[in-house]
């Protein structure tokens, strides 16, 4: 169509459509609205309070990711994870720093109104997180050291998690209450203290060139490998104590079913939906939109049956082949949304939670050094002594021990849902935040005094 022909057409669209405006114009102008409005659904006359809510939603989201991402920054220069350094920012901007020394602006950015809209922007946070480690996860991995990393993995979990249980016959007349059972608490405590931080620890052995090194290689396969076994427990704690008198053994079973169903009936299928796309094409957004589908579906499916959405999430990533280019894709496009905005919010509704204050005294503090003692002990302890049975030397053994000690991010998706289910009380909560944070950080200078001979690289985000 030639030029002229196309300016006179669309010139012709907008003048009839401003002719058609002009003439609605006429007839309008003789109507008359009421003085007031009369509104058949009451909800909509909280629209200014929503959109107040909505800015100091917005206002807290800023301060969340820029103390984040600034904190992080700084971490990475003294050759920490940058999450070591959003864990800290979450727990700074909580009660412990700026509410204590600047209550008035910790109240104007942190409102109690807005709490409930950071805890579901958390939670879909973790839900996502935790489909994209099942996504990561790498099975090859336990093939490649099966005995080793199998051996290792599960002394890492058995020795803290007795330990942790023989901690909680201290712990429980301290600061527990009877509305839990001691069967509860002491099933937590023995779970909170064997969690590994298989993301942190990841980052780390690659930051240090330590990821295809024997020592790597095992460490993730065993943090893997008893991640899933204390994923398993805590889903068991947390169907027991979710569940009503009598309900626990149904709860249990449907969630049994429900892995079942993920493994001989999803799975085929989304490995059916991989097996389309080969390396080198493009996968179609439909199928990334599926999958995402499938990880929310599964998570709605765990929380109706009792135990926390995460664990659905998790599983669905768990099925979904690592190396495909459906898996290479899904994470492109979560991971940095997921890490970079959603991660921090979790963080800082964590440090909310956070109360140091409530850690006071000397009875309190040495309980809180135990606990950092009795869960580095238990994890370091059971891994080292496996390796050393599997044929690793002395170093080896103690690289593994201290890697194995790495808790993070994991440990606190743990501690808030022992929070929110009501096992442990906000002092014992802080205390094992303590804990995730002391050993984390710990984790790279100890590893550097252990290994010196593998050098530390500049962090990448």
């Amino acid at each position: 169509m030639p030029k002229s022909r196309t300016a006179m057409v669309y010139g012709a669209v907008f003048a009839v459509a401003a002719g058609a405006f002009l003439l609605v114009r006429f007839f309008g102008k003789s109507l008359v609205a009421p003085e007031t409005l009369v509104l058949q659904n009451p909800s909509y006359q909280a629209a200014p309070q929503a959109d107040m809510t909505l800015g100091q939603v917005l206002l807290a989201l800023l301060v969340v990711l820029v103390a984040a991402r600034a904190l992080g920054a700084a971490f990475q220069l003294i050759s920490q994870p940058r999450v070591v350094g959003e864990m800290i920012a979450g727990i700074l901007l909580g009660p412990s720093l700026l509410g204590r020394f600047l209550p008035g602006v910790s109240a104007y950015v942190f409102p109690s109104t807005i709490l409930p809209l950071l805890s579901v922007i958390a939670q879909i946070g973790v839900i996502l997180y935790m489909f994209l480690v099942g996504v990561r996860f790498d099975t090859k991995l336990l093939r490649r050291h099966l005995g080793t990393s199998i051996a290792i993995s599960q002394a890492s979990i058995v020795a803290p998690f007795l330990l942790g249980a023989a901690l909680a016959l201290w712990l429980y007349p301290l600061l527990s209450t009877r509305s839990v059972s001691f069967t509860e608490f002491a099933l937590f405590m023995a779970v909170a203290m064997s969690v590994t931080a298989f993301p942190v620890l990841a980052r780390i052995l690659t930051d240090r060139q330590m990821e295809t090194s024997r020592i790597g290689t095992i460490a993730l396969a065993s943090a893997a490998a008893g991640d899933v076994t204390a994923w398993c427990l805590l889903a068991l704690v947390v169907g027991v104590a979710r569940a009503r008198p009598g309900q626990a053994i149904l709860t249990v079973a449907l969630t049994a079913g429900f892995v079942a169903l993920i493994f001989f009936l999803v799975r085929p299928a989304i490995r059916s939906l991989a097996a389309r796309h080969r390396p080198g094409g493009t996968v179609p957004p439909d199928a990334i939109v599926v999958l995402c589908a499938a990880a929310l579906l599964a998570a709605l499916a765990t929380e109706r049956i009792g135990i926390y959405g995460l664990f659905g999430a998790f599983l669905i990533g768990v099925v979904v082949p690592h190396d495909s280019p459906l898996a290479g894709d899904v994470r492109g496009m979560l991971e940095g949304p997921v890490a970079l905005f959603l991660l921090p919010v979790f963080f800082a509704f964590t440090g909310l939670r956070t109360q140091i204050d409530l850690v006071h005294g000397y009875r309190d503090w040495f309980i809180c050094i135990l606990i950092i003692g009795v869960a580095s002990a238990g994890k370091f302890g059971g891994s080292f002594i496996a390796a050393r049975v599997t044929g690793s030397d002395w170093r080896q053994a103690a690289s593994l021990g201290v890697l194995m000690n790495t808790r993070g991010l994991m440990e606190l998706i743990v501690l808030n849902i022992g929070l929110d289910l009501g096992v442990i009380s906000p002092t014992l909560f802080t205390m094992l935040v303590l804990m995730a944070v002391v050993t984390t950080v710990a984790t790279t200078p100890i590893l550097q005094a252990v290994s010196p001979h593998f050098s530390p690289q500049p962090l990448k985000q």
